[in-house]
C-alpha cells in the first residue's frame, strides 16, 4: 500500500469510496510479493499493480464488485506454469489477493495509518482476510506502544498484536493462520499483517567515486542512505546527491554511536569502500561484532583483503566474526566503472538476502524464485 497511499488518502479525505486490492500470499513463480497493491478509484481509476499486468483486469472487475456490495473478498489467481497463459498469469505461480473497500465509514483508522506511513512511524495493519463472516475484514492497527481497532476476540487481538509487532520489528509482511478464537495452533481464520516500518538503512563508508554510485543504487532499492567519511573536503552533500545524508565523522565512531542509540538493525547494510586500514580496520572491528546486520561488504584487492584479515585477527576477531564480511565486495560481474561496481554490490546484497546463488538463470532449471 505504500506506493498508492497518497492517492488513496486523497479519496478517503474527500469521503469517497475506493477498492484496495492487496497481495496477501504468493506461491511458485508469483510476479509480486505480499503487500503489492492496486486501487480501483471512485471514478473507475486503476492505480498500482498486483501482478505486473498479468491479472489486473480480473482484479479491477473484482474491485468494482466489492464497491458495489461492500463486502471484502479473498480471491486466488493462477494455475500451473505449464498452462498459465490460459488465464493470463503468464509467469505462472499463484497469487492470493484480498480486496476491500476503503472509505471513512469502512476504514475509519486509515487517516492515522497514512499519516504514520508518511512520517515513517512504525505501524502494522493486521486484517482478517479469511474466516467467519462476522470476522472478515476486521482489523487491528498495531503501533509500538498502542493498538487501534479489534477483531471481535480479545484472545485473537492479543495473539495478532504480538505477532504483528514481531513482523514490524523485522519489516516483514505475512499471512498467519489462527483458530477462530485466536488459537495459535488452530485453523479457520487467516490474518494478513502488513508492516510499514521506516526504510532500511544503507551506510556507505568512504567518500569516493564508487560511493556516489553505491549511494544512488541504494536509494533506487529503497534504502535510506547515509555516506560517512572523516574528511570534510570529500564528504559533502553536493558530491552525493543519491544520499539522504552525508556525515563527517570517523567511521568507527559513527557506527558505534548509531548502534548504541538503536539505529542499526537486522535490515541495515554496511558498505566499507575506504580500503584504507586506518579507516576500515577499526570500522570493521565494530561492524563485525554487531549482533544484527543484514550485510557487511568491504572493498579492496585480494592483497588488501588478506592484509585486512590479518589486522582484524590481531584485534581479536574470531573466524566466525570475520566470515560475516563479504570481501572483496560484490559479485563477479566483470564490473569496471563505479556504476557497474554498484550493480555488483547490489546484486550480492540481494542474493544474500534471498538466498540466491548469483548464477545465470539461463543455466538453471526449475522455478526462477527458488524461495517460494
Amino acid at each position: 500500500m505504500r506506493d498508492v497511499v497518497d492517492q488513496l488518502e486523497g479519496w478517503w479525505k474527500n469521503g469517497e469510496r475506493a477498492a484496495l486490492a492487496t497481495v496477501v500470499a504468493t506461491f511458485r513463480s508469483a510476479p509480486r510479493q505480499p503487500g503489492a497493491s492496486m486501487l480501483v478509484g471512485p471514478g473507475g481509476e486503476a492505480v498500482g499493480s498486483v501482478s505486473g499486468g498479468c491479472v489486473e483486469g480480473a482484479v479491477y472487475e473484482l474491485g468494482q464488485e466489492v464497491l458495489g456490495d461492500q463486502r471484502p473478498v479473498l480471491q486466488r489467481y493462477g494455475v500451473s506454469d505449464d498452462d498459465a497463459f490460459a488465464v493470463g498469469l503468464t509467469c505462472g505461480g499463484i497469487l492470493d489477493v484480498y480486496v476491500e473497500e476503503v472509505s471513512p465509514e469502512a476504514y475509519p483508522e486509515f487517516g492515522r495509518v497514512a499519516e504514520a506511513i508518511r512520517d515513517e512511524t512504525p505501524v502494522a495493519v493486521a486484517t482478517v482476510v479469511s474466516g467467519p463472516a462476522e470476522r472478515l475484514g476486521k482489523r487491528l492497527i498495531v503501533w509500538e506502544d498502542r493498538v487501534d481497532g479489534g477483531t471481535g476476540s480479545d484472545r485473537l487481538d492479543g495473539a495478532v498484536t504480538d505477532d504483528a509487532r514481531g513482523l514490524l520489528a523485522s519489516g516483514r509482511n505475512a499471512t498467519i493462520t489462527y483458530g477462530v478464537d485466536g488459537q495459535r495452533r488452530g485453523e479457520g481464520l487467516m490474518v494478513f499483517v502488513e508492516s510499514f516500518a521506516p526504510p532500511p538503512r544503507m551506510i556507505v563508508f568512504g567518500a569516493i567515486d564508487f560511493a556516489a554510485a553505491v549511494a544512488k543504487m541504494g536509494n533506487f532499492l529503497g534504502y535510506r542512505v547515509t555516506v560517512c567519511d572523516a574528511r570534510p573536503v570529500f564528504a559533502t552533500a553536493s558530491r552525493f546527491p543519491g544520499a539522504n545524508e552525508v556525515v563527517v565523522e570517523w567511521p568507527h565512531r559513527y557506527l558505534a554511536k548509531e548502534a548504541e542509540e538503536g539505529r542499526i538493525d537486522g535490515r541495515t547494510v554496511l558498505t566499507v569502500l575506504t580500503h584504507d586500514p586506518k579507516f576500515d580496520v577499526p570500522l570493521l572491528e565494530v561492524a563485525l561484532r554487531l549482533p544484527q546486520v543484514a550485510y557487511i561488504g568491504a572493498m579492496g584487492s585480494r592483497r588488501t583483503h588478506e592484509d585486512r584479515i590479518e589486522r582484524l585477527k590481531e584485534r581479536g576477531l574470531t573466524d566466525a566474526e570475520i566470515a560475516k564480511m563479504s570481501s572483496p565486495i560484490g559479485l563477479d560481474l566483470g564490473a569496471r566503472t563505479p556504476e557497474e561496481t554498484a550493480v555488483s554490490i547490489a546484486a550480492e546484497m540481494i542474493a544474500q538476502h534471498w538466498g540466491g546463488a548469483g548464477t545465470r538463470l539461463a543455466e538453471r532449471e526449475g522455478p526462477i524464485h527458488s524461495h517460494t
